[in-house]
C-alpha cells in the first residue's frame, strides 16, 4: 500500500535511516570512547544515596566478563542465560555475552522452576549469569538443564553503602540473598570473576548478522518460544527509536529503567537507547509505585518508557501531588491499549507527552508509534516507523490486502524483523511469509496511515455470530469514573458459541454493582457486546512487563466448570 503515513511524521523524523553494519555493543564502546565519564547507570538506595558507573567503567567491566565467559569455553552462538533484575549486573552481563560473540536468553527473575528449566533446555544455554537469590532453584535444575557455569552475584554488590549495610543486617538472609556456593564446582561469585580478568576487549569478531538474542515470547497465548534476532536487528531498531525522538540529546538524557530488561521493550528503549546516546539509566529492580515517584522527583529523568498499568498507578497514587513530575518529557507506552482516559490523565500531572506505540518480540521492539508532536489519534498504534511497511491483510489466507477501514491482519516488514523462531520450524513458516512478518493481531488503517489494534487474533470473541474484539468493551468499562482496570474474555456457551465476561478492578475507595457497570456498557456498547457477567477482583492476573493474562483468567474459568 502507499505509505500514507510518511506524510503525519513530526518535523526531524526521517523517512528512512542509513544502518551500520556492526554489532549491538559497538554503541557501549563508542559511548565509552567519546563519553568515558558520562554517567552510564544510577542505581538508587533507600535513603537517597546511590551507586553510578561511567561508561568507561561498565565497558570495562562488560570486556572483563566477556574475557571470563570465553576463558570458561563460551564459544560464539553460545547461548547465555540472565536471571537478573534492573541492576547493573544485568547490564554488565548483557554487553559481556555480546562481546564474546554469545547469544543472550534474558530470563524472567518471576518463572518458577519448571519454566525456568524449559527456556534453558529449549534455548541449550550452559551457562547463567543469576541473582544469589535465585542460586537455589537454579542449582537445583543445573543438571536437567544442563548447565555447565553458574556465576552468582548478590544484589548489595552495587548498592551505596549506607543501603548495603542495612540491607545484610535486615534483609540478606531473610530475603535469601545470603547463600554459599562452596562445594559447587559449577559455581563461581561475579565479584571474583571480574577482579581476575583483564579490561581489554575481547578477540572475538562478532559481525552484524550474528545472531544475538533469543527472545521469548511472553506465553500469554501458548507455549514460550524464542524469537531469533540479530544484532542487526536490534541496531536497526535502536537508530529508529533514535530518530522518533527527534530532539533527543546526546549525553544529555535520563531514561527511567523501570521496564525490566529481560523483555525486549525494555531491552531496547532503555538499555540500547541510553547506551546509544550516551545517557544515564536509572535502574529500579520492580515497578513500586512510591520508588518510581521518588526516583523521578530525585533524578529527573527526561524519559520514561512504559506500559498502561505504570501510567495507571502514577494517576492514582493517592499522593502523587507530592513529587515533582515535571521533568519527564516523553513517554512511549506499549505492551497494552493505553486507554484515552489514562493518557489525559498522566500529561495533566507531568506535562509530558504520553503516546501509544506497537511491537513484538518478533520485530524488537518497535514497529508503530504515535508522534509524540504533532497529530496523534488516541486509540491507535499511530504510524510505521521509518523503513517499516505495514498492510492489512485478510484473516483467512492472509494473501489479499484489504481496503482502508476494513479489520484484517496485521502484517509487516522492516530492518528489525526477526530471523525466525528457534527450533520451530512450521511456526516460523507460519509467521514468516513472503517476506511478511505475520503478527496475529487484528488491525485497520485509517487514510492517514494511522493503524489500530482492534484485538488479537486468538482473542475474538464469536458470541452469536458476532466478532466481538474485547478492547472495545474493555474502553467502554475504562471510560466509567470508578473503574481502575478492566479486560474482557470470552466463555464457552452451549448456545451463543462464546458470550462476554468481564473482570473489573475498582479504584482505591470506590464502590460499585455489577448492575450499575452493566448499564453503563447497554448505553455504550452494541448488545450483543456488552457481558453477560462483571466480576470484581482487587488485582488482575499479568505478566512482570504489565500485560493482563487472559489465558489465566480463562483457565480459571474453565476449571470452575471442570
Amino acid at each position: 500500500m502507499e505509505k500514507l503515513w510518511l506524510r503525519h511524521y513530526e518535523p526531524g523524523v526521517p523517512h528512512s535511516i542509513t544502518y551500520p553494519k556492526i554489532p549491538l555493543h559497538r554503541f557501549l564502546e563508542e559511548s565509552a570512547a567519546h563519553h568515558p565519564e558520562s554517567i552510564a547507570t544510577i542505581f538508587p538506595g533507600r535513603f537517597g544515596d546511590d551507586t553510578r558507573l561511567s561508561y568507561r567503567q561498565l565497558n570495562e567491566l562488560s570486556n572483563r566478563l566477556a574475557n571470563a565467559f570465553l576463558d570458561m569455553g563460551v564459544a560464539k552462538g553460545d547461548r547465555v542465560a540472565l536471571l537478573l533484575p534492573n541492576c547493573p549486573q544485568f547490564v554488565i552481563a548483557y554487553y559481556a555475552a555480546l562481546k564474546a560473540g554469545a547469544i543472550v536468553v534474558a530470563s524472567n527473575p518471576l518463572y518458577s522452576p519448571r519454566e525456568l528449566e524449559f527456556q534453558l533446555k529449549d534455548a541449550g544455554a550452559q551457562t547463567i549469569v543469576v541473582l544469589s537469590a535465585f542460586y537455589k532453584r537454579v542449582a537445583e535444575l543445573r543438571e536437567r538443564a544442563g548447565l555447565k557455569n553458574i556465576i552468582v552475584t548478590n544484589i548489595k554488590e552495587h548498592l551505596p553503602f549506607i543501603t548495603r549495610i542495612l540491607f545484610t543486617l535486615a534483609r540478606e538472609k531473610k530475603e535469601g540473598h545470603r547463600v554459599s556456593i562452596q562445594g559447587d564446582p559449577y559455581a563461581r561469585l561475579l565479584s571474583d570473576v571480574l577482579t581476575r580478568y583483564p579490561a581489554q576487549p575481547p578477540q572475538v569478531k562478532v559481525e552484524a548478522d550474528d545472531v544475538c538474542l533469543f527472545q521469548y515470547t511472553g506465553g500469554t497465548t501458548g507455549t514460550p518460544k524464542a524469537a531469533v534476532a540479530t544484532h542487526f536487528n536490534l541496531v536497526a531498531n535502536t537508530l529508529q527509536l533514535k530518530s522518533w525522538l527527534p530532539d533527543i540529546k546526546v549525553a544529555g538524557e535520563v531514561i527511567l529503567g523501570v521496564m525490566p530488561f529481560f523483555h525486549v521493550y525494555g531491552m531496547l528503549t532503555v538499555l540500547s537507547l541510553a547506551v546509544h546516546v550516551a545517557s544515564p539509566m536509572v535502574l529500579l529492580p520492580r515497578f513500586e509505585i512510591e520508588n518510581v515517584l521518588k526516583a523521578i522527583d530525585r533524578y529527573r529523568p527526561t524519559i520514561f518508557p512504559g506500559v498502561p498499568t505504570m501510567y495507571v498507578a502514577v494517576n492514582n497514587y493517592p499522593r502523587v501531588g507530592r513529587y515533582n513530575l515535571r521533568s519527564v518529557r516523553a513517554c512511549i507506552s506499549g505492551a497494552a491499549p493505553l486507554p484515552l482516559e489514562v493518557q489525559q490523565r498522566f500529561e495533566e500531572l507531568t506535562g509530558a507527552r504520553l503516546s501509544e506505540g506497537y511491537g513484538l518480540s518478533e520485530a524488537p521492539t518497535a514497529t508503530h508509534c504515535n508522534p509524540l508532536h504533532g497529530l496523534r489519534k488516541t486509540g491507535t498504534i499511530g504510524l510505521p516507523m521509518p523503513d517499516v511497511e505495514a498492510r492489512i491483510v485478510d484473516l483467512e489466507a492472509g494473501e489479499k490486502e484489504l481496503p482502508m477501514g476494513e479489520p484484517g491482519e496485521l502484517v509487516i516488514r522492516g530492518p528489525q524483523v526477526m530471523r525466525g523462531y528457534w527450533n520451530r520450524p512450521e511456526e516460523t513458516a507460519r509467521a514468516l511469509r513472503g517476506g511478511w512478518l505475520y503478527t496475529g493481531d487484528i488491525a485497520k488503517v485509517d487514510q492517514d496511515g494511522f493503524f489500530s489494534i482492534v484485538d488479537r487474533k486468538k482473542e475474538m470473541i464469536i458470541a452469536g455470530g458476532y466478532n466481538i474484539y474485547p478492547r472495545e468493551i474493555e474502553e467502554v468499562l475504562y471510560e466509567h469514573p470508578k473503574v481502575k482496570e478492566a479486560v474482557a474474555i470470552g466463555l464457552r456457551d452451549a448456545y451463543r458459541g462464546e458470550t462476554v465476561k468481564a473482570f473489573v478492578v475498582l479504584k482505591e475507595g470506590e464502590t460499585a454493582t455489577e448492575e450499575e457497570l452493566l448499564s453503563f456498557c447497554q448505553a455504550n456498547l452494541a448488545k450483543y457486546k456488552v457481558p453477560r457477567l462483571i466480576e470484581f477482583r482487587k488485582e488482575l492476573p499479568k505478566t512482570m512487563v504489565g500485560k493482563v493474562l487472559r489465558r489465566v483468567l480463562i483457565e480459571e474459568e474453565m476449571a470452575k466448570k471442570a
